[in-house]
């Protein structure tokens, strides 16, 4: 059964009686090239376990239970689950659990799935991301630090081009740096509007966010190091001497000492930039704490 020929969609909508959810964000791809490249942008082996975010009606499912050990597929929709139990019938390997990604103690499961011996390589993620909330997704996977080896997963094309984006760059801001110390990432296809069922106003992207085994740079406190970022570009326009005025409660003096030590020019801004001067400004901030 060809579950992305948008006839199979239809037929699968009207036997269930089942109305794509507009709150939930839910489109339906519809190229066989998108799923493949998808999964194979994942590149799972038949050792790996994939975790898939809001499987659907079980595209991007069907092609990773070809290639993987397991898949662990995550839906909050209730409806869905018994058209997924019917679409992927045929896969032994695939189960489905109705929750909330955001609720899910994914870790508590993939620890379960290694128990049991589902699986003994890595762990990919893979979806396609509603618009509405695909920053927190990947947020909330980096920030609990998720035994993965990689997220990769569509997103609306605007979202892509802020993560990816490099220092200078008018679209690099807060979740660039955020991710980019997270992980490596790298695009895997752009995917037009036009492949998916209803048609959203905007085209997507896929990005594969591989996970960093070491953080990039050394911190005296990681917490320091995410302040100054969202301090930074809470207030993009202001230049780094205003905009970080106030960060762990350091005055407009304590910042300048801390810039100039750092060889960073006070007037710059935050979308300048890179990482390593993020984690200079970071670093002296949170010294500067330590000595009050």
């Amino acid at each position: 059964m060809k579950l992305y020929a948008p006839s199979t969609i239809e037929a699968i909508k009207e036997k269930h009686r089942f109305q794509l959810s507009k709150s939930l964000g839910q489109n339906f791809i519809t190229d066989k090239h998108v799923i493949e490249r998808i999964v194979k942008g994942a590149d799972p082996s038949e050792k790996d376990l994939v975790i898939e975010i809001g499987p659907g009606i079980g595209v991007l499912t069907a092609e990773a239970a070809q290639q993987a050990a397991k898949v662990i597929a995550i839906e909050i929709d209730s409806k869905l689950i018994p058209i997924l139990g019917e679409t992927l019938a045929e896969y032994d390997n695939v189960e489905v659990i109705n929750q909330d990604i955001l609720k899910t103690d994914l870790n508590g499961i993939i620890d379960e799935q290694g128990q049991l011996g589902n699986f003994t390589g890595d762990v990919k993620i893979i979806g396609n991301l509603p618009y509405y909330i695909t920053t927190p997704i990947i947020m909330h996977i980096l920030e609990n630090s998720i035994h993965a080896e990689s997220i990769t997963v569509m997103m609306q094309k605007e979202v892509a081009d802020r993560i990816k984006a490099s220092p200078g760059n008018k679209t690099y801001g807060a979740i660039s740096a955020a991710v980019q110390y997270y992980c490596e990432v790298e695009q895997v296809i752009s995917v037009p509007k036009e492949v998916f069922v209803p048609r959203p106003k905007v085209d997507s992207a896929v990005l594969k966010l591989t996970i960093r085994k070491e953080t990039p740079v050394d911190l005296i406190d990681e917490k320091a190091f995410f302040a100054c970022i969202k301090a930074g570009f809470g207030q993009r326009r202001k230049t780094l001497l205003n905009s970080l005025t106030g960060t762990y409660g350091l005055s407009k003096d304590e910042i300048r000492t801390i810039l100039e030590k750092a060889g960073i020019d006070p007037v710059r801004r935050a979308e300048t930039l890179d990482m390593n001067e993020f984690a200079d400004i970071a670093n002296g901030v949170a010294s500067a704490k330590q000595t009050i």
